[in-house]
Order: structure tokens, then sequence, then C-alpha cells
């Protein structure tokens, strides 16, 4: 009998050791350690990193009702320790002397069993420093959506903020030396300055931070004791889109190819965007495809496949503003020229042009056949000017002479030359004195 009850009671104290196992082992992938700390820090400053065991899937599951079910265990070596533990959660506040990382593991097991599999583990890294811990803030009053970029000539508000969560630092005073990349150097007692560029471009500000402050040493005495820290940001200003020039046609037919220049007003890169549409509307979010433009110049093609009236609506961005810009063109059939309609016109015109130099021509030729029939010599034949035979000369006299002259004297004058003068109506009488 008693070769066959020890494997019985083995398995009975078998299973009375798993006992206290079941909440643990139950629980075992449900549950995840969050580590939150306030680090980094200082040399000699205080440090506080909090554990706290969280249901894994977000919420859903109840931890336990009973707070003292699990046990926390932290290590971290050679950082000095001050232990609070809560309700599924634990904290530890520790110093670090010496500069460098140091992790920190803590895991949670079941309160009774120490050796037993862990709920969780979670680990992180806290860097400790020899020098001052803080950063640079840069803010505008202007609200700008895009970080790191500001506006020219309006001023920027530059302030240094200390991390300091353990008041390390309250009784120490400091002085702040201020560069701000374009040959402008200040000093100051105060975390905070104002300043204006004047100009665009990218800048870096640097700042030196000194702290000092009384100390107790060793030898019951007093020394002063300093930490520096050296901080820089970057930051870009640029100028706000004041508008968009437009430069093509405005009138173009189909199947043209059309070139349109577009000049920005506004500091590069910028995102431009443009679409045909048939009225001046400003272009939603998505409604056409951006395009990264590093200049300030951009050339738009476009070729026109049917007629009508279209309105290019541009929109352009940089990091800082926006502007928006249209394009009024009409566009005519390939088959209908707009300088069809001007030809009726052009030839009107044309023909009366030609008409006045006709008029012109034919007014100066009648005048010099006046001249000339008016300086024709019809006396008796000479070798200069022969005389024309009787028929031709009393045709001319008949039909020519009569609208060759313009008046009726001159008509007569002509008569008068050709005929001579009339006999006289008596004769002369010679006289003889003897």
């Amino acid at each position: 009998m008693a070769p066959a009850l020890w494997p019985r009671l083995g398995r009975i104290l078998w299973l009375a050791c798993l006992l206290p196992l079941a909440p643990a082992r139950a629980a075992a992938g449900l549950y995840e350690l969050r580590l939150t700390t306030d680090g980094p820090a200082t040399t000699g400053a205080e440090v506080t990193i909090t554990a706290s065991l969280v249901a894994s899937d977000n919420g859903s599951l109840v931890l336990p009702a009973d707070t003292h079910l699990y046990r926390f265990h932290w290590i971290h070596t050679p950082l000095l320790l001050t232990k609070t533990d809560e309700a599924f959660s634990s904290s530890i506040r520790v110093v670090g002397s010496v500069p460098g990382d140091f992790p920190v593991s803590v895991w949670v097991t079941a309160a009774d069993c120490w050796m037993c599999q862990p709920v969780s583990k979670s680990l992180l890294v806290l860097p400790i420093t020899e020098f001052l811990v803080g950063n640079l803030v840069i803010t505008q009053n202007t609200s700008l959506p895009w970080p790191g970029s500001y506006l020219t000539k309006t001023i920027l508000r530059v302030s240094f903020l200390l991390h300091d969560p353990s008041n390390f630092f309250k009784t120490a005073s400091f002085l702040y030396s201020w560069d701000f990349g374009d040959g402008t150097l200040l000093v100051t007692d105060d975390p905070v300055v104002y300043y204006n560029y004047s100009i665009v471009g990218t800048f870096t500000v640097k700042l030196k931070v000194v702290a000092e402050w009384e100390q107790a040493t060793l030898d019951a005495g007093k020394g002063i004791m300093q930490k520096t820290g050296d901080f820089s940001t970057s930051l870009k200003l640029q100028e706000t889109l004041r508008g968009i020039q437009v430069l093509g046609p405005t009138l173009i037919q189909t199947f043209q190819k059309m070139t349109v220049t577009l000049n920005f007003l506004g500091s590069p890169p910028l995102t431009v965007c443009w679409r045909l549409k048939p009225e001046c509307l400003p272009l939603e979010e998505g409604e056409c495809h951006p395009v990264s433009v590093a200049s300030t110049a951009y050339n738009l093609t476009h070729t026109f496949r049917d007629p009508g009236d279209y309105c290019f609506s541009i929109r352009a961005e940089n990091v800082i503003s926006k502007t928006h810009q249209y394009h009024r063109i009409q566009v005519w059939p390939s088959s209908i020229q707009p300088a069809v309609f001007a030809f009726p016109c052009a030839t009107l015109i044309t023909m009366m042009l030609a008409f006045i130099m006709y008029m012109t021509l034919r007014n100066a030729a009648q005048q010099k056949d006046m001249v000339e029939v008016a300086d024709f010599d019809f006396s008796p034949m000479s070798d200069k000017n022969p005389e024309p035979p009787a028929g031709v000369r009393c045709c001319c006299q008949m039909c020519c002479t009569p609208f060759l002259l313009e008046t009726p004297s001159e008509y007569l004058e002509v008569v008068r030359e050709n005929h001579g003068l009339l006999p006289p109506l008596y004769k002369s009488v010679k006289t003889y004195t003897v």
C-alpha cells in the first residue's frame, strides 16, 4: 500500500503548490506595464518613474478586486531609490550622481509567489546628464499651421523652458547669452526675449545658459555650484504670398497649344494647383493635383479641344500662406478664325482707298489734258506746229473744245482767236496832200 500512496501524495502536494499560482497564470498575457518618467535630469536632481498595470486590450478587461494580489519588482542599480507602491501601480524616485544612460526594469508577479512567471514586465532607459536640461520655444502672434516657419517683419517670442520637475534649481540664478544667427548677440537675465527678423532665410537661434547656486560642503561651509547648458533651434523666415501674376493670351483657337506664365509674389518653395472651370471659383481641397515649385515662376501649358469660355483657377501656397488667382480665356473653333470677321471691313477699306486713288489720278489727267489743249497753237502751219487738216481741226474745235474749256468766256476767246476779227464796215480812204 505504501508504494502506491506515494505517487498520489506527490500529485496532491503538486496541486497544492499550484493553487497560489492560478491567478498569476490566468493573468499572464492579459495585462501590460506602462512606464512614465519626468526625466531626463541633471546629476543630483530627482527623477520619478511610475509603472502602471493596465489591461492589454485597452480596458475591456477588469482588474482584480484584490489590490494586494500582485507585487512590483524594480532593478535600478546604481541609482539611489525611494519606492512607493499603490493599487496596481508603483513609483520610484531615483537620483543619479554621475552622467550616463541607466536602464530601469520592472516586472509584476503574484504576491504569494516571487519565483512564478511574471504577469507583465517592462524596461526603459533613463538619461542622466551633467548639463542643464531644457528647450527653446519660439512663438509668434500669427497663427501658422506649419511648424518651424515664421513671418518676416513680425515679432517673435523666444523663451527658454528649464526642465526641473524636482525644483533642484529653485535657489539658482541664471544668465542667458543669445545668438540669433543674423549677427545679433544679446545677454539677459530673463529667459524670454522678443526679436524681429527683417530678411527671409533660415536661421539658427543659439542659447548658452549658466546656473549658479550655493550648496553646503563637507566641511560645513558653503560653495558656489555651477551648471551650464547649450541649446539651439532652427527657424525659417518667409514672406507671405501677396498674389500671383498671370501672363498669357486671353483669346486662342482650339487645338492650339497655349502657354501661361505664373509669377508668384512670395517665398518658395511653393505648392501650385490649377484647374479649368466654366466660372472663376476657388479651388476646393483635393480638386486638383498639386505640383511642387522651387522658384517664383512657373509655366503652365494646355491645349483646348472644345470652344467656349474658360477660367483658369489657380491656387498657390507656401509654408505660411496661400493665395488664389484667376485667368479668363476665350477659345474659338479652328474653322472660324476671328480674322475672317475683319476681312470684309478690310476689303471695303481697300476698295475705298483704290477708288479715291483712281479719282485722284483721273482728275490729275484731265487737268493735264486741258492745259495741253489750251496751249495748242492753231495759227497757220509752221515748222514747229504744223496745222492739222481742216476736217480734223473742225472736229477738234466742235467736239473737244467745249469739254476742255471750263467757262464760256474761255470758249469765246478761243473762237475769236481762230476766226480772226470781222472785217470793218467801211474801208479806209487814202488822202493825198499836194
